[in-house]
């Protein structure tokens, strides 16, 4: 193997250090106005990335402009009311484009009106705010109690090196059960709710040991659907306060250095001022993210399920089964690589603010939810083989996106010194510079790039396999009869992951120079060899 196509080291940028005349002096200067020093801040904590987040791209900007009354009307739609009142209306939300839009054109005022209003009828309850914070109190507890492993994330352009307690994949499992024996299909439920999971003898244990006389009102296993758009109005109206604090946190009492303001007081709250913001050492970032929110997707498909299955007279809807079968298996395999998540573009670059963290919050449980809860009213059709096909094919682009990360990962842990595909790993050694904002100390670092296996075919490949997923499971929504408005979650991700890859290209190009020019040629795709 040539030294070409092994290692080659070049000096990536150092770009915490001022390369301008006007930044050396502004640095220099006693004298140097607020917004010079803000920028200069802001530019040595940004780890690589300087033009922020999602905010630059116009389209997605327009969808974080919307998204707060858009989450609040994909709410209403899927909702019970929404069922009600389709009977009244001439248009039938399964047929966007035949009968929902022809609709709206046909009188736009009374359209504007009505679509203003089913928004707005979505108000936070008490019952949905005690949910919500019930959900995320058990969270906080298992994050605090269970044990794990220490690991650490990838040093930022500031020497902070993050720190975290893996005990993932215990989460899922421990929340998994509680959430299920906690509920009316447990040991504390009514003798014929418990009875269609549990066999009897653990009904009748739990009755003797007088558990359920303390615990008599389990909750419906359904009630994530229930409660949602309640819920979901109070994440919305929490979420928006809590970027507030996060944007003033970062600027005043930052947990790292990597932080600072980018000048414009929008920009600072839409992309955050701090990388690793932390709460009584708790990671505010992994604990929204992963913590609360996957859970409440890993759970939801199940909830819809049930409710499904009671709303229906007993009958299960296979396709509305298998989505929410394949994606709890992918979020037990999200949690499981969950290491290789801290170690992603939402966490080393994109900051704790309301893209993120509103996002996590409000945004994923509306739409990643959307396609399965959307089957509660109305049902997929789909048969039991039809059904089970597209599981096939999902569960084959969760796998496949796991040994994707997998790959990368025992890579990095043996520092190349690996086999990958049956052979020795192709990559580019590189050096880059990173500097202490306190002391202004330089020190010299070094990456690997696999440029071999999954890697060598483009340089997003695993996003591939998680768009063939996410488009499985909208299409067990069975578009073809309940309409295009099921696949909107996978239409706005794909949109996500391409912006998304860009976003990671740009940070790449500024952390390594002309070095990463160099590894753009030994793997010229983005996400799909050949063609992107």
């Amino acid at each position: 193997m040539s030294n070409r196509d092994n290692l080659r080291k070049r000096t990536g940028a150092t770009t915490p250090a001022p390369t301008s005349n006007e930044d050396k002096a502004a640095n220099k200067s006693s004298n140097s106005n607020d917004k010079n020093n803000a920028t200069t801040d802001y530019k040595s904590g940004t780890n690589w990335v300087h033009e922020g987040g999602i905010e630059a791209n116009p389209y997605l900007f327009v969808l974080i402009v919307v998204s707060p009354f858009l989450s609040l009307l994909l709410a209403y739609i899927t909702s019970p009311e929404m069922a009600d009142l389709s009977e009244t209306l001439s248009w039938r939300a399964t047929h966007p484009l035949t009968e929902m839009v022809p609709a709206c054109l046909s009188n736009v005022p009374t359209c504007v009106t009505s679509t203003l209003s089913a928004g707005a009828s979505v108000l936070p309850t008490l019952a949905g705010a005690k949910w919500v914070s019930s959900f995320m109190a058990v969270a906080l507890v298992l994050e605090r109690t269970l044990p794990g492993k220490i690991d650490f994330g990838p040093e930022t352009a500031t020497g902070h090196v993050p720190q975290y307690v893996d005990n993932g994949v215990a989460h899922c499992f421990v929340y998994s059960m509680m959430f299920f024996m906690g509920s009316n299909l447990g040991p504390c439920g009514g003798v014929e709710d418990r009875s269609l999971l549990l066999p009897a003898a653990v009904g009748h244990f739990f009755d003797k040991t007088g558990v359920c006389d303390v615990y008599r009102h389990p909750y419906s296993f359904g009630i994530l659907y229930d409660l949602f758009p309640s819920g979901l109005a109070f994440l919305n109206i929490f979420g928006i306060l809590f970027c507030v604090f996060l944007t003033y946190k970062g600027l005043h009492f930052p947990s790292t250095q990597d932080n600072g303001s980018s000048g414009s007081w929008v920009k600072d709250y839409l992309w955050g001022t701090e990388l690793y913001p932390r709460v009584f050492g708790l990671d505010l970032k992994r604990f929204i993210n992963c913590r609360f929110s996957m859970t409440f997707w890993q759970l939801a498909g199940f909830s819809f399920c049930y409710r499904s299955y009671i709303l229906h007279g007993n009958v299960m809807d296979w396709g509305l089964f298998f989505a929410a079968l394949s994606q709890y298996l992918y979020l037990v395999k999200f949690f499981l690589w969950e290491m290789g998540y801290m170690r992603s573009i939402d966490i080393i670059v994109d900051r704790a603010g309301y893209e993120i963290q509103w996002g996590c919050l409000v945004w994923v449980p509306a739409v990643y939810t959307f396609h399965s809860r959307f089957t509660v009213q109305n049902p997929s059709g789909l048969s039991f083989g039809m059904a089970l096909a597209i599981f096939i094919l999902s569960m084959a682009g969760v796998l496949l996106n796991y040994a994707a990360d997998r790959e990368r990962d025992v890579f990095r842990a043996s520092k190349g010194k690996c086999l990958v595909w049956g052979s020795k790993p192709r990559y580019i050694t590189a050096k880059y510079t990173i500097v202490n904002r306190e002391t202004g100390k330089a020190s010299e670092k070094t990456s690997l790039l696999l440029a071999s296996g999954f890697w060598g075919m483009a340089r997003h490949f695993q996003y591939f396999f998680e768009l063939t997923a996410a488009y499985s499971w909208c299409i067990l929504a069975n578009p073809a009869q309940n309409g295009l408005l099921v696949m909107f979650y996978a239409v706005f991700l794909t949109l996500l992951l391409v912006d998304r890859a860009k976003r990671d290209t740009e940070k790449c190009r500024l952390k390594y120079g002309k070095y990463y020019e160099e590894y753009c040629d030994l793997v010229p795709y983005k996400i799909v060899p050949g063609i992107f």
